[in-house]
């Protein structure tokens, strides 16, 4: 078995650290409900739902999502008995004081809340709205244990405190998940109520305290393209593929309280949370607070763009949060961006956004919250900053925070949400002073640093070949393409010889004459939570596939060309519009209500075009409205993938290639002979909007979710035990007991140093967690292909690394096994293969780690800067552990992955500033020791380590253990072990 040679269990110790000792108080508030002396958002679990989906509409807009109340009775006057209760909880309260009640103008209150007004402290004014957020749940949730007032005197003091990195608890309102992160997280917490049973606790201590919602969105493929019948047939596959996934999630829908299990094909998490999950405020048992959520998708984001706090963590530390453990976090710097002047006519949102993007990530912004302001904000629609919000990731922001105004409250109209709740939603707001009314006098407000855009200056553009920000004029887009093939093999190069650049090779698809050649668009994707939720660029899109039909334009039919909602609102108003069928007209049919090509679910391309590309090393060129295009994600055989807005995907796969000069050169001949142009298929911004205007009905939201809370017959068909332990399948190659805590004792094992390790791998920069556990599909020659037919697993079964991470044996094979990955011990090679340092073999990186592994030598990773960047995998740090890595050291990490890589108790290194592997000389045929202190109570956050070789080297590198927090996980061995011992004590 793989785990047995791969995996060791942790050495205990007799007694707890320090360290654990000193915060075990602390901790204990955070994992039981709020005694009489304690008030906090802790939500009482309902009784478990019943394994089908179909109850009526979950919750009253506005209201806590599992409460049975009626909207009415939440937001009314409250009862005797809970102003009772409110009154004995408050009196306790350290901020009692400020408890006021919120009065309805039509009598009565809508119910209490924590005044920051009240606090008559001036700093409080002019600190950012998303400061305030994190100030009012400090307040709200402040016990003096898990919660303390100097954290809360921390927040309030942001301007002085932030720059000194100070750490602050922060408990979000609820977690959010996706199918290929809420798989793993399902299986941690099945695991976790055996291995607390197994220290002879009760397994029921393991549910979620806080609202969680796993909307499955990820596992639909673009199997079937360019036909009618699209979604049913992808949909078939789906769950023909994920049936066993599929099952064990309703399973863990009934088995867990407080978890809700969005069915597949209802749209995209992201879009999903902005169009119905988001509450704004909650008024939960009479208390009114903002929303706040952290997802275990790094687009979570998104949701900022309604003025709710949320952004993306690792699954470990979203499992912490459902069980009650505050986050730690060090309290951020905020980016004051002022937005002004309006953009011009057929500029896009996603223009906008990828402008965004490249002045955000040259800014410098990681680790820190952006908030956006100005006169330009009115000029954006809801849709519009949902958009910028959703790229945080790519520009490094923890949060892209647009604060609530009156363009919000109206989005929440659209959308369904009643007129009460928008009511209830302002009010608070207003007397909290967290709304934004840009009618009145601005009050100054102050950041940490300062950018300003004026939306005049935004041109169309898209952005690679294969990086998010690396931004390109769209009148540059053709030199810009020719520079990329004569440069070097990197970012924005490919080292294509000239004499081969103009090289056309033509072939037979479906017994036409085709041709394909360098820059060739094979895959034009209208798909990513991006920019499906935005209707002017899908309804854009669906303008220019119109007037193109109408010039007699048509995309070749080689060309992969797919459109994948964001939700079910964007099919009515297509259909609305009648534009609908222009798109399928050009191949643009509905192909599913998910991910799809922007995380790799893009299918095959037809065995023809792939032979041909792969036969004469074309560089192929994929077009998606997605917000990630690192190499190896969207297909293996498109080594260019270029984001774009919807309406550019139509217009790139009409023109066949992204070598064009859409100014100067025609896209195609019209019906009649004409050259037809860009500027001629392309709409205006009134024409948009008009569409938009007469097409987006709030109708349309509300039907939409009525049907998503009844399932649909593939669902609700699936029958699911009613056991509250999971039986585990020893069989099965999509659910597998993963073997964290097998062996577990009561006892931490204590800080562990690394002595004598080789190096595995030795990268350069921008190494994403796509790279490090890659989510497309299984290559046929891999380890874990091996690992599956063994099994029986037919290779047409393989499905993805995404699909299949409820399995550890799986996804420990697929560490590092990115085809395009680049490892330096190679020397140029690209591939997921390593050299094993003792025999000098070359061997796969799989193979390699488990020849360490048997011979127990510890092993770490070198690498550059923005190391972990991209999606927050969890399993980029799961993975490396069951391979046995004991440390990475770069030049930075992004900041979930470095999350991440502490909570699996691997040690995160930072090289000194202007040092690397290169300009210290290391080889990566070295062995390493890092010399950590034998005792956890002797580490501190961010000290300087020692790091020597065998070669007689050495160098220091900070410890990026961030908080004092972090520093308790890696006493216990990781984050969730750090749970287990402490929740089997209550």
């Amino acid at each position: 078995m793989f785990l047995s040679t791969y995996y060791a269990s942790p050495s205990t110790s007799s007694s707890p650290s320090p360290i654990f000792r000193a915060r075990a108080l602390r901790f204990a508030s955070s994992l039981s409900p709020p005694s009489s002396g304690t008030f906090s958002n802790f939500v009482p679990p309902p009784s478990r739902r019943s394994p089908s989906f179909s109850s009526a509409l979950r919750w009253s807009r506005g209201a806590d999502s599992r409460s049975r109340v009626s909207l009415r009775a939440q937001i009314g006057a409250a009862s005797p008995a809970l102003d009772r209760k409110i009154a004995a909880m408050a009196s306790e309260h350290p901020f009692n004081g400020i408890l006021s009640g919120l009065p309805r103008p039509a009598g009565g209150e809508f119910g209490k809340f924590y005044s920051l007004p009240a606090l008559n402290d001036p700093r409080i004014e002019k600190l950012p709205f998303s400061i305030k957020i994190l100030l009012e749940s400090a307040i709200r949730n402040c016990d003096n244990f898990q919660v303390t007032k100097e954290d809360v005197e921390k927040i309030i003091d942001w301007e002085k405190s932030a720059p000194k990195q100070v750490e602050i608890p922060f408990k979000p309102a609820r977690v959010l998940l996706q199918d290929f992160t809420g798989v793993p997280a399902v299986v941690d917490l099945a695991s976790m109520r055996e291995a607390i049973k197994d220290l002879g606790s009760n397994p029921d201590k393991i549910n979620p305290l806080v609202p969680v919602d796993l909307v499955i969105d990820h596992s639909v493929q673009v199997d079937v393209a360019r036909s009618e019948n699209a979604v049913q047939a992808n949909m078939d596959l789906e769950f023909k593929r994920n049936k066993e996934r599929f099952a064990f999630l309703k399973w863990g829908s009934t088995a867990f309280r407080n978890m809700l299990v969005v069915p597949p094909g209802s749209g995209i998490v992201h879009q999903v949370n902005l169009e119905y999950l988001g509450r704004v405020v909650f008024n939960t048992e009479g208390i009114l607070y903002p929303d706040s959520v952290v997802g275990t998708d790094s687009h979570t984001t998104m949701i900022d763009g309604l003025g709710v706090a949320g952004w993306g963590v690792g699954g470990i530390e979203a499992e912490a949060t459902m069980l009650g453990q505050p986050m730690s976090m060090v309290l951020p710097g905020v980016v004051g961006f002022k937005l002004s002047g309006k953009l011009h006519d057929g500029v896009t949102a996603t223009d906008l956004v990828l402008t965004v993007t490249q002045m955000l990530r040259k800014h410098g912004v990681v680790g820190k919250f952006v908030e956006f302001y100005g006169e330009g904000m009115g000029q954006l629609s809801l849709a519009d900053r949902a958009t910028i919000a959703n790229m945080s990731p790519e520009y490094g922001a923890t949060m892209g925070f647009f604060p609530v105004d009156h363009v919000t409250l109206e989005y929440l109209k659209l959308t369904g949400r009643s007129d009460e709740t928008v009511e209830m939603i302002e009010a608070y707001l207003r007397a909290n002073k967290m709304f934004i009314d840009y009618k009145e006098p601005q009050q100054e407000r102050l950041y940490s640093s300062y950018l300003e855009l004026d939306l005049a200056e935004v041109v169309p553009c898209i952005s690679g070949p294969k990086r998010p920000h690396d931004r390109v004029p769209l009148k540059d887009m053709k030199s810009d393409w020719h520079s990329c093939l004569d440069n070097k093999v990197g970012f924005k190069g490919f080292a294509v010889p000239k004499e081969q650049q103009e090289k056309v090779v033509k072939f037979s698809f479906q017994g036409q004459p085709a041709e394909l050649r360098h820059g060739s668009v094979v895959i034009a994707a209208i798909t990513s939570c991006t920019n499906t939720s935005n209707p002017s660029v899908m309804l854009g899109a669906a303008l220019v596939a119109k007037k193109a039909c109408e010039l007699g334009l048509e995309v070749k039919p080689w060309v992969k060309t797919s459109l994948a909602p964001g939700s079910g609102v964007v099919t009515k108003y297509l259909l609305q519009s009648g534009l609908q069928k222009y798109l399928n007209q050009q191949g643009f049919n509905i192909v599913g209500y998910g991910c799809t090509t922007c995380i790799g679910n893009s299918g095959d391309l037809d065995e023809s075009v792939s032979s041909i590309i792969a036969d004469n090393d074309l560089v192929a060129a994929a077009v998606l409205s997605g917000n990630r295009n690192f190499e190896g994600r969207v297909h293996p055989l498109t080594r260019a993938n270029y984001l774009a807005s919807p309406p550019l995907v139509v217009a790139y796969a009409l023109a066949g290639t992204v070598d064009i000069d859409f100014e100067k050169e025609p896209i195609g001949t019209g019906k009649d002979g004409k050259s037809v142009y860009f500027r001629d298929i392309w709409p205006s911004s009134e024409e948009i909007a008009q569409v938009v205007q007469s097409s987006v009905l709030p109708e349309m939201f509300k039907s939409t979710y009525e049907a998503i809370t009844k399932g649909n017959e593939f669902w609700n068909q699936l029958s699911v035990p009613s056991s509250s332990l999971y039986g585990w399948d020893p069989n099965s190659t999509y659910i597998h007991k993963p073997p964290y805590f097998s062996g577990m004792t009561m006892g931490p094992p204590g800080a562990r140093g690394v002595k004598d390790a080789y190096c595995l791998l030795l990268f350069g920069d921008s190494i994403t967690t796509d790279h490090i556990s890659p989510a497309g599909s299984i290559h046929k020659d891999s380890p874990t292909a091996k690992y599956l037919m063994e099994r029986g697993v037919d290779r047409r079964d393989f499905n993805s690394y995404g699909s299949r991470r409820g399995n550890d044996e799986v996804m420990a094979r697929g560490t590092f096994a990115n085809i395009r990955i680049v490892n330096k011990l190679l020397n140029g090679e690209v591939g997921p293969k390593t050299i094993h340092i003792p025999t000098g073999e070359k061997l796969s990186v799989c193979d390699a780690a488990m020849r360490y592994k048997s011979a127990g030598q510890d092993t770490i990773v070198i690498a550059g800067a923005e190391y972990g960047s991209g999606s927050s995998r969890d399993w980029a740090a799961k993975g490396p552990m069951l391979q046995g890595v004991k440390a990475v050291i770069s030049k930075s990490f992004e900041r979930i992955h470095r999350s991440n890589l502490v909570g699996m108790g691997i040690v995160p290194l930072c090289f000194k500033a202007g040092e690397d592997a290169e300009t210290l000389g290391l080889t990566g045929h070295e062995r390493y020791t890092i010399d950590l202190p034998a005792k956890v109570s002797d580490i501190r956050p961010g000290q300087d380590i020692t790091v020597t070789t065998d070669a007689g080297k050495s160098f220091t590198c900070t410890l990026r253990f961030d908080t004092e927090v972090e520093l308790a996980y890696f006493d216990h061995g990781g984050i969730l072990q750090y749970v287990i011992r402490n929740l089997s004590k209550q």
